[in-house]
């Protein structure tokens, strides 16, 4: 796993190598086992390397034999294999061992579309030098970040992050008004957005190419397979059967390493399923894994993960934090992430990750079994609001007073604040009810809050957008369509971005064996019913697993990796509360209405509103704001 950088640029400009050792110096800490450079004509390839496979001979960028195509490559092949074996018998030398090394090889052979042949997790940027092109790529579920802009000379730059961009004198710091909306509305910015003014984000399973002297061209090279409805309730059993087989074959891929590896463990069904594969493929003994915990019990699962290690018998390592640890985090994790960000599940993420990177480099981890296979309570509370809508006005209404009226309680996913949350959006049509229940402001909210109105609608944006992605599989069931949805925005720019950026902050590796390219064409195809049927979500998975781990384990009902933010807002964050959201300083800002901000402070103090959400996010754009804008 590594950070990559690189630009191309137009009308025959010459190429800066202080630029390139600048950019790739702002990624160091993805890749800190070396760098490398490669400069040619117009074009400017960088790379840092965090070295997992190939120890010795893996360096990059990488040609292949007649140095006219070179690759810096960010990810894990899990069918190098196969590939490797597949090339060689088509007369393709090999130099090292390294799985980057097919992709040049692979191009050679099926031009820009053998991307498509990839089982793994990655971003690249590929230069041929015959034909002045330079193709990027993002694996299928946006597992890896990968950015880009235009440069003033009609060339192109990249990188895994950012803030490498911004050392290219072409490129620049101005925030996009129309990307704060966004930000407020998700949480995070959704392909092919970002929060910088010209940089984009690749979509998953998207190729770029750009040829000198032309634009870009952006293309889906993979759409997820539509469900089999065919398929009948008889065959449920074997499906399982079938499910645990791939699984556990993924999990096998996955461990492939030149390094020690060690696994996720929360005592969730996901990472809890990861350890049990592998306890099939390995001695349970040799499994080592990795939990943490918190004093407030709320919020604390380390008992479930001491469980679970304790059935399975691996080498458990647990250490627990307080709210001072965590709070302690926020200044740094506002230097390393160069966009705003307001899942708070971030700073454990990256207290877990340094933890574990004490003692290995690469780990795996559960995500992805909630997008593909109904994981979420929201899937559920779905079919709730489908009761609601059909409700008179008057009943309706009827019920948000009531709810209104619960007292308040700042536990972790408390009932008031479920039941609330519900009614934000169980009103609304299923594409926007979901993202109401999982975001801090609606559209309204946000025209409410802005100093200047946002130029654009951002749940507009969003119907649109889902309109369009459905527009490909008109068939899809209901259930299906909220899935792929929450593939398509939550899961690759928010849990994967999350899981990304804070281990990759301190130079670990992080893979999800759920989303193996084989194993997800599977679950895709699985109909609606195998994967939430009543109130039991991810049920093929809790089938095939149901002999292997606690009965505790898969009856606990989904919990989240949190931290007890409502709690924190009233008490230890109070004094960066008045410091970043204080009416002076938003005044002078001049993007958000004080007095906005400002009631929702004094209610969630008060203690009469639940508030966490918006003001965590407030929270966390102006913490990001004065680091990446105002101490530029």
């Amino acid at each position: 796993m590594c950070g990559i950088a690189g630009f191309v640029e137009g009308q025959g400009w010459a190429v800066d190598r202080s630029v390139l050792n600048r950019m790739t110096d702002q990624l160091a800490h993805r890749g800190p086992d070396g760098a490398g450079h490669h400069l040619e004509g117009p074009a400017a390839l960088g790379h840092r390397r965090l070295a997992i496979i190939d120890l010795a001979g893996g360096a990059q960028p990488l040609a292949n034999e007649t140095n006219t195509v070179w690759v810096t490559y960010n990810g894990e092949l899990y069918n190098e294999i196969e590939l490797r074996a597949g090339l060689e018998a088509k007369g393709h030398r090999y130099r090292t061992t390294s799985d980057t090394e097919s992709l040049v090889h692979l191009y050679e052979e099926y031009g820009p579309g053998f991307v498509s042949r990839l089982n793994g997790m990655f971003a690249f940027g590929l230069w041929d030098s015959t034909r002045q092109k330079l193709i990027l790529a993002r694996d299928r579920m946006g597992q890896k970040p990968l950015y880009y802009t235009s440069l003033p000379s009609g060339g192109i730059a990249f990188a895994s992050e950012p803030k490498a961009l911004f050392e290219h004198p072409g490129v620049s710091r101005q925030l996009d008004p129309k990307s704060l909306a966004r930000y407020l509305f998700y949480e995070y910015l959704p392909a092919p957005h970002s929060i910088w003014e010209g940089v984009h984000k690749l979509p998953p399973g998207h190729l770029l190419e750009w040829t000198m002297g032309e634009s870009p061209r952006i293309t889906r090279y993979w759409v997820p397979p539509e469900p089999n409805l065919a398929r009948q309730e008889s065959e449920f059993e074997e499906a399982a059967t079938d499910f645990w087989a791939e699984f556990r074959d993924s999990v096998g891929r996955h461990r492939r390493s030149d390094v020690p590896i060690g696994v996720f463990l929360s005592g969730g069904v996901d990472s809890s399923s990861v350890v049990a594969a592998l306890c099939e493929l390995e001695p349970s003994k040799s499994i080592q894994t990795f939990s943490i915990g918190f004093d407030d019990p709320s919020f604390d699962e380390s008992s479930y993960a001491r469980r679970v290690a304790s059935h399975l018998g691996t080498d458990h390592h647990e250490r627990s934090f307080s709210a001072e640890h965590v709070l302690e985090l926020l200044p740094e994790v506002a230097r390393w992430l160069d966009e705003p960000f307001s899942d708070a599940s971030i700073l454990p993420t990256f207290l877990l990750s340094r933890f574990a990177r004490e003692q290995v480099k690469v780990v795996l981890g559960g995500d992805g079994a909630d997008e593909l296979l109904a994981g979420y309570p929201t899937f559920e509370a779905e079919r709730a609001a489908a009761w609601y809508r059909r409700m008179p006005r008057t009943v309706q209404n009827w019920v948000v007073a009531g709810i209104g009226q619960l007292p308040v309680n700042h536990r972790n996913f408390s009932l008031d604040f479920k039941l609330k949350q519900f009614v934000r959006g169980a009103g609304e049509v299923p594409e926007l009810a979901h993202q109401r229940w999982l975001g801090s402001f609606t559209g309204p909210e946000i025209f409410a809050l802005l100093v200047e109105p946002p130029a654009i609608d951002v749940e507009a944006e969003h119907w649109l957008r889902a309109g369009a992605l459905f527009a490909k599989t008109p068939k899809l069931d209901s259930l299906s369509r909220s899935l792929l949805l929450y593939q398509d925005t939550y899961l690759p720019e928010d849990i994967l971005l999350k899981v990304d950026r804070a281990s990759m902050a301190c130079g670990l590796e992080v893979r999800a064996p759920m989303l193996d390219g084989t194993l997800v064409d599977l679950a895709e195809a699985l109909p609606p019913g195998f994967k939430l049927n009543g109130r039991q979500s991810k049920r093929i998975l809790k089938r095939a697993v149901a002999a292997r781990l606690p009965a505790e384990i898969l009856k606990r009902p989904k919990k989240g990796f949190g931290i007890p933010i409502a709690t924190w807002l009233r008490g230890p964050l109070g004094g960066l509360l008045d410091d970043l959201l204080g009416a002076d300083r938003l005044g002078h800002q001049g993007l958000f209405r004080p007095a906005a901000v400002q009631k929702l402070v004094t209610e969630h103090r008060a203690g009469t509103h639940n508030h966490r959400k918006p003001l965590w996010t407030l929270l966390m754009f102006q913490l990001w704001h004065r680091t990446w804008i105002e101490r530029r």
